[in-house]
């Protein structure tokens, strides 16, 4: 499946990097990141369609709810022709690697991930064990392991603190007693770029072991490099990097697969190496982890925050318009969003407001108009952090261009009792149909605010998807996700109360919405 990389001198060629996701098992280990079985078998199912290499769902000797949803993930997708090499982490005992193999036994292929400390702190303080000791450890448990799973990767914990001729010598004992992968994992975020550069192409070169054998890197975040440092171990000679989505895992995280993997196909020329992955289901695998979680990524989170493939700087939002390469490195559409969006705030210029008005259907504003709109616009700006689509409506409104919805009141009842059923009482004046006063009930109060909109605009289906809220000093900012009548519509707003910023970021959704239908009647039309 995995192949030796060649590194030789004045090589050029590009050869194949192995993902291999950890999100289910060293992702979920951060606090507040925990997932159920359910969530990890819906979570699993998105990073199949990802195409990563290796998954490793779990660790099965961790706790039978862990082994619980192996076999779960297992029966589910481990058959499945093109299904990613499944497996678990296991410490190198009889017990742990009998447990891994019960949780994987319905999946086609399987790895078992052994890890051992090796270097002297591991050693001394947590295996109490002289280095003669942990070499028979390592390879009883691999030659134990050998034969009862498709592969078997040998992981050195704390590799980049070990003594580099113990080092190697223990990842020579795993390679000769069976082990296929050799990971030597950077534990704690200590190791710098040109210190696992320097590490990788000496191992790559001078650690004794069958042809097949590759070796696999895996960083935490500590200092801020797991990425840097995964990216530099592909340029010393490895050929699978270990990683999860937005970067989760214990203390700073992990090397964030979404950034390990839009690095090499941006740049083939520096790294001469690419992936599988699908890069177009990375936004959607990263928004559901998002939602499984209720842990979004921040927003200036490389590839996946909302502000990475946005614009409000009015010179930066010229150049796009005209040419999106000017600013942008990569296209949105890479990783699976249909386009950048020009944020517009007190930095933006002409050019932004006047395409966001176009998007808008308002490409017809005069140029006295618009010069005074635009007036009206910087001084709005100068007030709000982002200048939304119904902030532009309630600018056009005098010319009788406003919402088509505007919201009048609204009253929340919730409480903490069986029979305290949450809801919400809207009363919205519809450009044409007048004043409209609706009832929502739902688990939640954004759930009856989202179900009384529903009954006032009158769509069939309607369901909330997701709700993103961020303290803004005294204001909440609330972004709302929902499908309506099979369309994704979003809308956001920002206020001190939560329940107004809600309603607002729903009443700017379905406005939204209305203006999408009004652009596809005149479509239509023409």
């Amino acid at each position: 499946m995995l192949h030796e990389p060649d590194v030789s001198e004045g090589d050029v060629s590009t050869r194949p990097i192995a993902i291999f996701d950890t999100s289910l098992r060293d992702g979920e280990q951060a606090p507040g990141f925990s997932m159920n079985t359910a969530q990890k078998l819906k979570l699993a199912h998105a990073l199949s369609k990802l195409k990563v290499d290796v998954m490793e769902v779990g660790f099965a000797a961790a706790s039978p709810g862990d082994a619980e949803a192996i076999h779960a993930i297992a029966s589910e997708i481990g058959y499945l022709p093109h299904a990613p090499l499944l497996c678990s982490l296991s410490r190198c005992t009889e017990g742990d690697i009998s447990a891994a193999e019960r949780a994987l036994g319905p999946a086609r292929h399987s790895r078992l991930h052994l890890f051992f400390g090796t270097s002297d702190l591991q050693l001394a303080a947590k295996h109490k064990m002289e280095k003669p000791e942990a070499l028979a450890t390592i390879e009883r448990a691999v030659k134990t392991a050998r034969g009862r799973f498709t592969e078997i990767e040998f992981s050195a914990e704390d590799a980049l603190r070990t003594e580099p001729a113990f080092l190697k010598e223990a990842l020579e004992c795993a390679a000769g007693a069976g082990a296929d992968v050799l990971n030597v994992p950077d534990t704690v975020g200590y190791t710098s770029p040109e210190e696992i550069y320097a590490l990788f192409a000496d191992l790559t070169a001078n650690v004794a072991r069958p042809d097949h054998v590759i070796f696999s890197t895996h960083n935490h975040n500590d200092l801020g490099m797991a990425v840097a440092n995964s990216l530099a171990a592909v340029r010393g000679g490895a050929g699978q990097v270990e990683c999860t989505i937005n970067g989760i895992g214990e203390r700073a995280g992990n090397c964030a697969l979404e950034e390990v993997v839009m690095a090499l196909k941006t740049r083939p020329d520096h790294y001469q190496a690419t992936s599988g992955v699908e890069t177009r289901e990375i936004f959607a695998v990263s928004r559901l982890l998002g939602e499984v979680t209720g842990n979004a990524p921040p927003r200036n989170k490389a590839i996946v925050g909302r502000n990475a493939f946005a614009h409000e700087a009015g010179i930066h939002q010229h150049g796009v318009l005209a040419d999106r390469r000017t600013y942008e490195i990569m296209s949105p559409e890479d990783i699976g969003l249909p386009s950048n969006a020009l944020v517009l705030g007190k930095h933006s210029g002409k050019h932004a407001l006047r395409a966001r008005l176009e998007a808008l259907g308002h490409g017809d504003v005069g140029g006295n108009r618009f010069e005074k709109l635009y007036g009206d616009f910087k001084r709005l700006a100068d007030t709000r952090r982002e200048v939304t689509d119904n902030d532009l409506c309630d600018l056009l409104a005098e010319d009788g261009r406003g919402h088509a919805w505007e919201l009048v009141r609204v009253e929340m009842r919730t409480g903490t009792k069986a029979n305290d059923r949450p809801t919400a009482k809207v009363t919205l004046d519809h450009a044409t149909r007048g004043r409209l006063t609706t009832i929502g009930h739902g688990t939640g109060p954004f759930e009856a605010l989202t179900d009384a909109f529903c009954v006032a605009a009158e769509v069939k289906q309607g369901m909330l998807e997701s709700v993103d809220a961020h303290q803004l000093s005294r204001e909440m900012e609330i972004e709302v996700g929902l499908s309506v009548d099979g369309v994704t519509i979003t809308g956001r707003s920002q206020h001190t109360d939560v329940v107004i910023a809600a309603a607002e970021a729903l009443l700017a959704a379905f406005n939204n919405y209305a203006r999408m239908a009004d652009a596809s009647r005149l479509a239509s039309a023409a």
